[in-house]
């Protein structure tokens, strides 16, 4: 089996801009090749070096000529034809005994790059990999800070070894151009930009992302002081119309949007959700949710108390309604239990009729509890609030005697807190007149969070004291079965239903 040849394109200068792949397989190659001039000082050699085990093979591939004055009876093609057919021998050598070789080459193997001699000399004859790069304008454009090209201009890239008037009529007849192949060409490429008109919007940039790296205007560069190493940039016009220190411009137009988060950290967060909180001008929300979403000094946060949700929605559509793209935070799901309601509630006041409000789904907290354990919720259920500060206990305990007569497996909210320390044993008690002491109830706690805990205990067993706000309830249904598998509970109910239920 042959080896694979490996052409690795390393970035324009900084070893830090050599993409990971290219990385591993510098590390990982049999045989290491580069070209250098006749002083043996390889760039590519130099960008890749942080990445060289130190024990591979090395193959110096050295130009015999580096520019068109030679004796060579082929003159300079003839001498270059000549070398590249040697090179492509010597790497043969390494691949035929199934050795991998990384040639390595600065910018992008197929982009000016010496790689691609090699590439049709061996590529239709041995296995084959090329690993683009960045390219020398992509480091050049970046240095100096200026995009290329915008919307529907075009990019012409040229190189400077064209005669002067060629250059000239291209560099008059595009929106944005690259000249590479700079050093010695570069007076007459400074005067074929000058001969198009352009002199005065062009720029030049100097072993971009190297160390001496320099950029300035092409028309104060000293011809003499010009290294192969550069490029002269054309920026588009779009860019170039746009004052630098322009304000921003605001639509005017601002909304709600209220997100949901999930029941823990960004794993838990959907893409559209991430979208909308990267997008937002401000934060609305309860302190500790918001704390889930990492700070952006671009956007203004506005934390306040659990208890006011109401004063929470208006604040957010005020701001709305001045103009600011607004979300409000919510953990789980905004529709469950949650701030959805408690905007849209106040949205339908007549001052906020015209105020645009959307609702992003999340992760429910009884969704992340039910798949800790398994799948108690799947069949028929409902979820419920213990707390009695929006409804009277009256109202819930009926709620939890309709369910369990139902036999539908419930998912319980807000359990307990320090002002409500009672009602988890109080609803175990209701539960109890109704389903069997061996009910199945998980408890879940902070689950998807540093403080996950989560346990199954029977209906009579279940002992408020291991209850907080932060645990959420799953009491089983008739059906719902307790299996130990691989050393671990699952819980589960199934989607059939064979078993007649009497109510209690």
């Amino acid at each position: 089996m042959t080896g694979t040849l490996y052409g690795v394109g390393l970035g324009p200068g900084d070893p830090e801009l050599t993409t990971i792949k290219a990385a591993r397989l510098i590390g990982a190659a049999d045989v290491i090749a580069y070209h250098s001039a006749r002083h043996g000082r390889s760039i590519a050699r130099r960008i890749a070096e942080p990445h060289l085990r130190g024990d591979q093979i090395e193959e110096a591939l050295v130009y015999p000529v580096t520019t068109e004055t030679t004796d060579h009876p082929g003159g300079y093609q003839g001498a270059i034809d000549e070398f590249y057919a040697e090179a492509a021998q010597r790497l043969a050598a390494h691949l035929e005994a199934g050795r991998d070789v990384v040639l390595l080459a600065e910018g992008d193997p197929l982009f000016y790059g010496s790689y691609m001699h090699m590439h049709k000399r061996l590529a239709h004859r041995y296995p084959t990999e090329v690993v683009p790069g960045v390219t020398s304008i992509s480091a050049a454009s970046a240095a100096l800070g200026k995009p290329l090209v915008e919307r529907d201009e075009i990019l012409t890239v040229l190189p400077g070894t064209l005669p002067r008037e060629v250059l000239a009529e291209r560099l008059a007849a595009t929106d944005s151009a690259a000249v590479m192949k700079l050093g010695r060409t570069f007076a007459h490429v400074r005067g074929a930009f000058a001969d198009a008109g352009r002199i005065d919007e062009a720029f030049y940039v100097e072993r971009a992302t190297m160390d001496g790296q320099r950029t300035g205007a092409l028309a104060d560069v000293d011809p003499d002081s010009v290294p192969y190493f550069s490029i002269a940039l054309l920026p588009g016009q779009v860019a170039a119309a746009i004052p630098e220190h322009s304000p921003a411009q605001t639509t005017g137009s601002g909304e709600v949007v209220v997100v949901g988060t999930g029941p823990a950290g960004r794993d838990w967060l959907t893409p559209q959700a991430a979208a909308a909180l990267a997008a937002a001008d401000d934060l609305v929300g309860y302190g500790p949710y918001l704390d889930r979403v990492p700070p952006n000094p671009r956007q203004r946060r506005h934390p306040s108390d659990n208890r006011v949700e109401a004063e929470r929605a208006a604040h957010a559509l005020d701001l709305a309604a001045a103009g600011r793209s607004v979300v409000v935070v919510s953990a789980g799901d905004p529709g469950v239990f949650a701030m959805a309601t408690a905007v849209l509630e106040v949205a339908s006041e007549p001052k906020y009729l015209d105020v645009p409000v959307r609702v992003l789904p999340g992760l429910t907290a009884a969704q992340a509890v039910a798949a800790s354990v398994g799948a108690p919720l799947g069949h028929d259920y409902a979820m419920i609030s213990l707390s009695d500060r929006l409804k009277p206990w009256d109202v819930v305990a009926g709620r939890l005697v309709a369910a369990a007569r139902a036999d539908l497996a419930i998912a319980i909210y807000n359990p307990r807190s320090k002002a409500r320390p009672w009602q988890v044993g109080a609803a175990r008690d209701v539960l109890l007149e109704h389903r069997s002491p061996d009910t199945p109830v998980v408890l879940g706690r902070d689950v998807g969070g540093a403080g996950e805990r989560v346990r199954v205990v029977r209906l009579a067993d279940l002992d408020p004291g291991d209850v907080d706000m932060r645990t959420l309830l799953i009491v089983g249904s008739s059906t719902t079965r307790v299996v130990q598998r691989g050393g671990r509970t699952t819980v589960f109910t199934p989607r059939h239903y064979d078993r007649p239920h009497e109510p209690r």
